[in-house]
């Protein structure tokens, strides 16, 4: 097989992020990949995707030209002899689809989102039929796909996005005489319901909330809402507070940085940061959205609340920073519940398990 692997774009971060991991799981089987993007954006995929040995190309083009951007996937993989499609993303999938319907070719689409437009959902829905395979990140996703696209139970799998490594720094614990750190990982977009985290912050501060010590919030990432997030925590004057360093290239040091983990998000598929934060050994407080109320258990890893809830975003944040001796407890439940439910080798065994029927 050689597989050409689809996608909107190298951003770093998302679904990009984990395709290294998930095409070493294809090429161990025999076939060959290589990464096909729509879209360069900040390229911060890009070096994981060339160490990898993944050849990516990239168009050089925007978000908007479908046309041109289905005329140069046809070309691109016709030249380069793909016998497979694996798209990722809606964008991908969509003009794989289409493409699919021109060559033929035995089309298998990865489901990462919990939220599609109206015309996006309309044109998956009338296109679902051609791919051969759907496979859904996350048990969350496998269900909104069965849904909202109609794909039937013999065409639709779940492999896990994301497998644990417990070779990953591991947070240290809070002593007492230092700051309490708290962070996020995510774009800065309304999705990702920062907003509301800024919200709850400002409500302890009203509260009179004393902590066990000062409070450090860090919100990694970059996105159109930075300008908005600013003027919102000047505001409510926590600018002494709440940071917004940008991106930060290593996620992995950053969350061993930590000592509580937050992600306050209004929609989500299966969240890598938030399980990458429990694979660090952090309590979690997450929104009842996508997959998360799957991986956290309220009370033992952290605590779930209603996505866009300031009120109770807040309480989470007062009952464990109120206690905060309580979270590497709570920390090294998060980081051996993800390493089993997410291991290495159930993330292979899903993997392979495709690769054999896709084969046929």
């Amino acid at each position: 097989m050689r597989i050409a692997y689809v996608i909107n774009s190298v951003e770093g971060g998302g679904a990009a992020a984990p395709v290294p991991a998930i095409t070493r799981v294809m090429r161990d089987q025999g076939a060959e990949v290589r990464v096909f993007a729509l879209d360069r954006r900040d390229g911060r995929a890009l070096p994981a995707m060339e160490a990898a040995g993944l050849a990516p190309l990239v168009r050089p083009g925007g978000r908007h030209d479908h046309n041109a951007a289905l005329g140069w996937l046809a070309r691109e993989t016709h030249a380069w002899g793909a016998t497979h499609l694996w798209t990722s993303l809606t964008r991908a999938t969509i003009l794989g689809l289409l493409l699919a319907g021109r060559r033929g070719l035995p089309t298998i689409c990865w489901q990462h989102a919990a939220f599609l437009k109206t015309g996006n959902r309309i044109a998956l829905r009338a296109l679902e039929s051609r791919a051969r395979l759907w496979v859904a990140d996350s048990d969350c996703v496998a269900k909104l796909t069965r849904q909202r696209l109609h794909v039937s139970e013999d065409r639709l799998v779940t492999w896990p996005i994301f497998a644990a490594d417990p070779a990953a720094p591991v947070a240290t614990p809070w002593h007492e005489g230092e700051p309490l750190r708290i962070g996020s990982l995510g774009r800065l977009h309304p999705v990702k319901g920062y907003d509301v985290l800024v919200a709850a912050m400002a409500q302890l501060r009203r509260e009179g909330f004393t902590p066990a010590a000062p409070i450090e919030l860090t919100i990694a990432g970059e996105g159109a809402e930075r300008a908005a997030l600013t003027r919102q925590i000047a505001a409510h004057g926590l600018d002494d507070v709440i940071r917004l360093p940008g991106f930060v290239p290593d996620p992995r040091t950053f969350l061993a940085g930590l000592h509580l983990y937050v992600q306050p998000s209004r929609s989500e598929g299966f969240c890598i940061a938030m399980h990458e934060a429990m694979q660090a050994g952090l309590p979690v407080i997450a929104s009842a959205a996508g997959e998360m109320p799957n991986s956290v258990i309220s009370g033992a890893t952290g605590e779930i609340v209603p996505a866009a809830d300031t009120a109770q975003l807040a309480a989470a944040l007062r009952q464990l920073l109120g206690k905060p001796e309580r979270l590497v407890l709570m920390g090294s439940a998060a980081r051996a519940r993800v390493l089993e439910r997410y291991s290495r080798e159930n993330f292979v065994a899903a993997g392979k398990a495709i690769m054999k029927r896709i084969a046929h």
